[in-house]
């Protein structure tokens, strides 16, 4: 078995694009969540809450031709992954193009926009809107295909489009693809971007935050006085790398991924299940060949839904017991979906080689209904700590858990 090691990370987020804006942000407890007035033209959307990115943009380098297959995901991921590629020492490196770097990349579908132009079509049987790329802009895999084609990857392309575990999925597709030998080097992540049919998706389930007067005040994962989530965007990618691969370049190691877990429910497409969630993160403690005690920090799904929460932190509490310090960063982000498995892996290395974690903004007093855990409120929690877990669950009852370990 190979050991794999994280060598690059790049962020586009609410909060900022690199991890001084970004961690300034936490300790400042600010949110990325606005009021979205332009959804007022939608009289049946009860929320009207999310976490846009409002300055995002490509660098001029990017040329029209690369850009006419990108919808905003898709040029959220690869200006992700570049930063990443950039930070791993790798751009223009002849690994990428030797079939020996893929991508293992997801979000949960493809850009709306593309979506709307093949609506027309139907609706009104008019193809003027349809172009060459239309369908590349649309399709699932639209990420990891533009990221492979933009740096001329060769090697495996993994889809994982998973909705809210598309990021973690992919990070643990990645480290599996290099733990048994089959690549040296992946792109791992996800990627999202805003529309109101995502807000409508939880809007339906009566599933998202309508505190729609206070902002700042929403979402308030595992509070008693939560109400439900609020969507987001923005993309994470990690270059996940062998280790004798990384070291023999002499290559910054982040941290090493040492451990993934992921199964499914199989039983309720939207109720996730306590039982099968505490299983996959006993899968990723198996997989690290640890014990629970040895983990010293949980970043949480933490969506603020009612039932999401409760199902998370009982199965977290039955395997950690409450002295292991756990929050989520969807009080400052709000739910990036596709997204939030890469970003708060990103923050959570961070933090790790820093040895400090951010509290859940907006978590004030626990619900008593959740699970008996070391919850962080109010200001950051200092630690020292060798091994970190990040836990995140999909609809579908997909859960995925990925353990983490600090590189000395």
């Amino acid at each position: 078995m190979k050991r794999v090691a994280v060598t690059g990370m790049g962020v586009v987020t609410s909060l900022g694009d690199d991890w001084d804006t970004f961690s300034r942000g936490l300790r400042e407890g600010r949110s990325g969540i606005q009021v979205m007035s332009e959804w007022d033209c939608y009289p049946d959307l009860n929320t009207r809450l999310a976490g846009p990115i409002p300055d995002f943009a490509v660098p001029d380098h990017y040329t029209r031709k690369q850009l006419r297959s990108m919808g905003r995901l898709a040029q959220m991921a690869t200006r992700a992954t570049e930063v990443a590629i950039i930070d791993a020492g790798l751009l223009g490196a002849p690994v990428l193009s030797s079939g020996d770097m893929g991508v293992a990349y997801g979000s949960s579908y493809g850009s709306v926009e593309a979506v709307l132009d093949f609506v027309e079509m139907l609706e009104h049987q008019s193809m003027s809107r349809l172009t060459a790329t239309t369908y590349i802009r649309m399709m699932g895999h639209t990420a990891p295909v533009n990221v492979g084609v933009f740096f001329g990857l060769k090697g495996r392309i993994i889809t994982t489009s998973s909705a809210c575990t598309a990021g973690s999925q992919g990070i643990g597709s990645a480290y599996e693809v290099i733990k048994y030998g089959k690549q040296k080097v992946m792109v791992a992540g996800g990627s999202e971007e805003l529309s109101p049919a995502g807000a409508a998706i939880f809007d339906t389930l009566y599933a998202t935050s309508t505190k729609n007067d206070t902002p700042d005040l929403t979402p308030r994962p595992f509070d008693q006085d939560r109400d439900g989530l609020v969507i987001g965007e923005g993309a994470g990618s990690l270059i996940l790398e062998e280790m004798s691969h990384a070291t023999e370049r002499g290559a910054k190691i982040y941290a090493e991924l040492v451990g993934y877990g992921t199964n499914s429910d199989g039983g309720h497409v939207t109720q996730p299940n306590a039982e099968t969630m505490g299983v996959a993160m006993a899968l990723a403690l198996e997989d690290a060949a640890i014990t629970p005690d040895a983990v010293g920090y949980i970043s949480a799904h933490g969506t603020a839904t009612d039932r999401g929460d409760l199902a998370e932190s009982i199965a977290t509490a039955k395997l950690f017991g409450n002295k292991t310090p756990f929050s989520t960063l969807k009080g400052n982000l709000g739910h990036t979906l596709g997204a939030c498995g890469a970003v708060e892996a990103w923050a959570t290395i961070h933090m790790m080689n820093e040895g400090w974690f951010a509290p859940t903004l907006n978590l004030d007093t626990p619900d008593a209904a959740c699970g008996d855990l070391e919850y962080i409120i109010g200001s950051e929690h200092r630690a020292d700590c060798e091994y970190v877990v990040t836990n995140n669950f999909a609809f579908g009852g997909i859960n995925t858990s990925l353990v983490f370990k600090r590189f000395e």
